[in-house]
């Protein structure tokens, strides 16, 4: 990843996804990972105030956020749980039934206590309906 002037994004590939958040009525990524720079995206960059951006360089060791949040799904995700597809480094989990979430709570500390990343859950017994959101590891 390598942060670079707005006028050299040109072309650039960008290597996470940006979030657009208009007051009141939106909130939500205006450019998803992979996305090529345009010059027509430049002023829709300007006004959410970017002026650099991060661009994706070919390097083995960086892990990209939403590959991260998708190890720490493999982490939480229970035989009765469905993913939500990776945005903006989070995954959200999500109970496929009624039942009893259950947190191996001392992981779940050790994780967070890593630096760089979390895993936010409701609270271990926590009874769980169908839909429910549970999880968001990233």
């Amino acid at each position: 990843m390598k942060r670079v002037k707005m006028e050299e994004a040109v072309g650039q590939v960008l290597c996470h996804d940006l979030t657009r958040i208009v007051r009141g009525v939106s909130k939500g990524p205006a450019f998803k990972k992979g996305h090529v720079v345009t010059a027509q995206d430049i002023p829709l960059l300007l006004s959410m105030g970017k002026d650099y951006l991060y661009i994706w360089e070919n390097d083995a060791s960086m892990l990209h956020e939403n590959d991260a949040a998708d190890l720490l799904r493999g982490l939480c995700q229970g035989a009765h749980m469905s993913a939500s597809a990776p945005s903006e480094g989070k995954i959200e989990l999500r109970a496929d039934c009624d039942g009893l979430l259950l947190v191996d709570v001392d992981r779940l500390r050790a994780v967070n206590q890593l630096g760089d990343l979390m895993i936010a859950t409701r609270l271990s017994g926590f009874p769980a309906k169908k839909a429910m959101s549970c999880a968001a590891p990233g």
